[in-house]
């Protein structure tokens, strides 16, 4: 039997940005978006167009710069929705606009407030805008799974009848269970009169656990669209996770006889660039990309791995870009060496964020013995995010000890101005830090966490650390990473204070 083709639908940028504290600027996006075509993502949902103006021109410079995928955008059933949707994708190869609408009867009795007979006409008004305005039209039963189904289908039928060419159905609070939505799905093909002319995409919420499980229940039933995101971040307990979805079905294709476009080689790098930039570090164990994935420390399972690999893991972990090996790199290694490393990892990087990383993994390869792959995945994502950046830590110098206050004076270029201040605090060096850099960048923002953990193994291993402010009830998170953890600490505020600055 023929393999399928199934189309990967990612929305880190969209859905994953709801997840509490997941800012992410316009470089952050473009590069993430970046990554996501060359890993071979069909479909990028670039974000809500209409929700901000920061929206509006990530999804505007992600259509205008991404080729090799559809770029789509959100929009509620509302023609200024629409037009500002569409504005945003002009420019784009390939444009798709997603467009939604509550389908179940609590959505639209308390939320809506519309009856059955106003939502079937905003779906035949929005679709049919919205298909003079792109090339595809996504249409999703917000709260599909908790629908009337013989409703439902009327309204996929209506959608289809009036221009979509992909169907959603979403398990949008998480309620479903793998059965049901089997079940669902083989509903709607056998149920809906005009299904043959749309794609069906599944989209599962986490809430339960059942996010993946759920979706692979979706493509066995017939749906050939899976929205997801990269490490499963999103609203509440997440989305579908789009490394375990591909690598499910690249493991056990005796089950799933689907195939996708993913290079599954960048998985690891790209988690690791979305957890960067959110600040969401990933679980040990999380499955595909977490530090524990691969890792054996039961005597038994060491003996079966030493004398055959497949005893103990049902993948390789090369098959997800993942090294066992150290980079052997340091201080005495030339931009050739800097450089052909950079290529083997997957980066494409201009000559600026080269030579700017060249510089950091020198002074890096000065304090270390080794440098790691992960050490250079964090240069190199960390020199990327910050060239953008209105704010640079300039000098740091602390004076702390036992009993003894902490003295920091610190240095902070704001555009082409470097401000400076020296501080003194009784509860220790961070705070000393985090109130300095208060005084040169004010703002009205409440520390809601504060995070260190090591990028690597060893006492010379780089601070990974993680800050999450909250202001207006709004969170945004940042990291920052260097062999000095108050450093680190500096990095990481002053990333989340600019995270804070660019949505104002």
């Amino acid at each position: 039997m023929a393999t399928e083709k199934i189309i990967i639908f990612d929305t880190t940028l969209r859905d994953g940005e709801q997840a509490p504290g997941a800012t992410m600027n316009i470089e952050e996006k473009l590069l993430i978006a970046k990554n996501l075509e060359k890993m071979g993502v069909d479909v990028i949902e670039a974000g809500f167009p209409v929700a901000s103006e920061g929206d509006f021109l990530a999804v505007n410079r992600i259509a205008n710069t991404i080729k090799n995928s559809t770029i789509c955008g959100l929009a509620r059933a509302k023609k200024h929705d629409i037009e500002i949707t569409a504005k945003a994708l002009k420019g784009a190869t390939k444009s798709r606009i997603h467009t939604f609408i509550a389908t179940s009867s609590i959505h639209m009795e308390f939320k809506l407030k519309m009856s059955s007979d106003k939502v079937l006409e905003a779906i035949k008004d929005s679709v049919s805008y919205a298909r003079n305005n792109c090339d595809e039209v996504d249409w999703s039963a917000e709260d599909a799974t908790r629908s009337e189904h013989d409703f439902l289908f009327k309204a996929i039928e209506t959608a289809i009848a009036s221009g979509a060419t992909t169907i959603n159905i979403p398990d949008t609070v998480g309620y479903t269970t793998p059965d049901e939505y089997f079940a669902l799905i083989s509903a709607i093909k056998n149920s809906v009169t005009n299904i043959d002319k749309a794609i069906i995409s599944a989209h599962c919420h986490n809430d339960l656990g059942l996010a993946v499980a759920n979706s692979l229940s979706a493509l066995r039933a017939g749906a050939r669209q899976i929205e997801c995101t990269i490490n499963g971040i999103g609203e509440r307990a997440g989305n579908a996770a789009l490394e375990e979805i591909v690598m499910a079905i690249k493991t056990r294709h005796d089950i799933y006889n689907f195939s996708s476009n993913i290079d599954t080689t960048m998985i690891s790098r790209i988690s690791k660039l979305v957890s960067n930039i959110t600040g969401f570090v990933v679980q040990p164990n999380k499955a595909i990309v977490g530090a524990n994935a691969f890792a054996h420390e039961s005597g038994i399972h060491q003996d079966g791995i030493l004398k055959n690999r497949a005893t103990y893991e049902i993948m390789s972990p090369q098959s997800v870009g993942i090294e066992k090996t150290s980079l052997t790199l340091g201080k005495l290694s030339g931009r050739s060496a800097f450089k052909d490393r950079l290529k083997e990892l997957g980066y494409d990087l201009s000559e600026q964020i080269i030579n700017e990383s060249f510089v950091r993994f020198k002074d890096l390869a000065d304090k270390k013995k080794e440098i790691s792959n992960e050490d250079l995945v964090s240069i190199i994502d960390g020199s990327i995010i910050e060239n953008q950046a209105r704010y640079q830590l300039i000098d740091l110098e602390v004076n702390c000890g036992n009993n003894k206050e902490a003295k920091i004076f610190i240095k902070i270029r704001i555009d082409t101005i470097i401000e400076q201040i020296s501080f003194v605090s009784k509860d220790g060096p961070v705070d000393a830090i985090f109130s300095a850099i208060d005084k040169i960048i004010p703002h009205g923002a409440k520390l809601e966490l504060y995070k260190v953990e090591a990028v690597t193994e060893g006492t010379d291993a780089q601070a990974h650390v993680l800050v999450r402010l909250n202001q207006d009830n709004r969170i945004y998170s940042a990291t920052g990473a260097d062999t000095n953890v108050l450093v680190a600490s500096a990095i990481a505020y002053i990333n989340c204070l600019q995270k804070i600055k660019n949505k104002n």
